[in-house]
């Protein structure tokens, strides 16, 4: 899409927030993954190397006197790293001429395109200003993987993650918990700890699934092929995962409102106690209490565990779930749904 002068893409990482947003390509080249829709429906485009550099030279002009203040840009759509070497470097150089204050260059890579890169083709890439790359692990598990038709293997996640590292580039790796549903959610979890290990990534940032009603996911759901975990699974899914990782100095970050636990952060080995306990804290709840907790994070109320001790918090959370209690009652729509149901099915549509 077009935003004033020149072309960016529909997302980036929330970590991306304030990053300037320059698209090398348009949608995803692979667009079939069963739990994603950001790109369905449309048709992957490779923008000429002189596209690109058109919209660095006119986001240069529209920002203006405010260049001088961006410190970081992220590099658009899901895979810029299949631009070649040699015009991925005028892409660098072009973006640090016309954005001189800018420290940090990131892109999305997705590991089989990382895995073919040369460590010495990706040091080049470091060196001209690519500082970081966000990879979709997802999972480590192969029967996962090939489930979610994801189109990498476990080998390729590791190689790519291994290259990227030796490049001197900052690998930042997405784990989504309760993609392996309540049957391969143990073999999920390890297989996925497994590559964490095998790769010692810079960060691990959790994406919690949300299956959205227009995904081929959906599908698998809707026949049975699939169960989706429920809340308290996935907790216990990313326990054994953190449990299971050894031998890294990763740091976990759960930067995305679908994570249920947000306070679950901190770096590996020295924070995993902590970690830990705030895992065993929810699962050490009452049936009754998880509940008031999910509501109550979902609904953007509480923040943290210990937000269920104020007075003031706990009883809006106590009102929210009265109000769905009585949608549940009123609208046909919401009929025989659950409290915990019916709050998936609001967060269906978040990317």
């Amino acid at each position: 899409m077009w935003v004033d002068a020149y072309d960016i893409g529909p997302i980036r990482p929330p970590s991306e927030a304030n990053s300037l947003l320059i698209r090398v390509n348009r949608n995803c080249p692979w667009n079939r993954c069963a739990f994603c829709t950001v790109y369905k429906g449309e048709t992957f485009e490779r923008k000429s190397v002189d596209e690109v550099l058109g919209d660095i030279d006119r986001a240069a002009e529209f920002f203006g006197a405010r260049a001088a203040s961006i410190r970081t840009a992220f590099l658009q759509d899901a895979n810029a790293l299949l631009m070649s070497v040699p015009d991925m470097l005028r892409v660098l150089e072009r973006l640090k001429r016309k954005f001189p204050a800018v420290e940090r260059i990131t892109s999305y890579g997705r590991a089989s395109t990382v895995a073919r890169r040369t460590v010495r083709e990706l040091a080049e890439l470091n060196r001209a200003g690519l500082a970081r790359l966000h990879m979709g692990l997802e999972s480590g598990s192969p029967a996962v993987l090939k489930l979610m038709n994801k189109g990498t293997t476990q080998e390729q996640l590791i190689q790519a993650g291994r290259k990227v590292r030796e490049a001197g580039i900052s690998l930042s790796y997405y784990v989504m918990p309760g993609l392996g549903g309540r049957e391969l959610w143990r073999e999920h979890a390890l297989e996925t700890a497994a590559v964490i290990n095998a790769v010692n990534p810079d960060f691990v940032r959790l994406r919690t699934l949300s299956v959205r009603p227009d995904s081929p996911l959906r599908d698998l759901a809707d026949s049975g092929a699939f169960a989706i975990p429920g809340e308290a699974d996935m907790v216990r899914e990313i326990r054994l995962m953190i449990e299971t990782i050894s031998g890294v100095s990763s740091t976990l970050v759960s930067d995305h409102m679908l994570n249920l636990l947000q306070e679950i952060q901190g770096r590996f080995p020295e924070d995993r106690p902590a970690m830990l306990e705030t895992c065993d804290r929810f699962l050490a709840l009452s049936p009754d209490e998880q509940e008031h907790f999910i509501i109550g994070a979902r609904t953007r109320i509480y923040f943290s565990l210990d937000d269920m001790r104020n007075p003031v918090l706990n009883e809006r959370v106590r009102e929210a779930q009265r109000e769905i209690a009585r949608a549940i009652e009123t609208d046909p729509a919401h009929r025989g749904l659950d409290a915990q149901a019916f709050i998936r099915k609001l967060m269906e549509n978040v990317i």
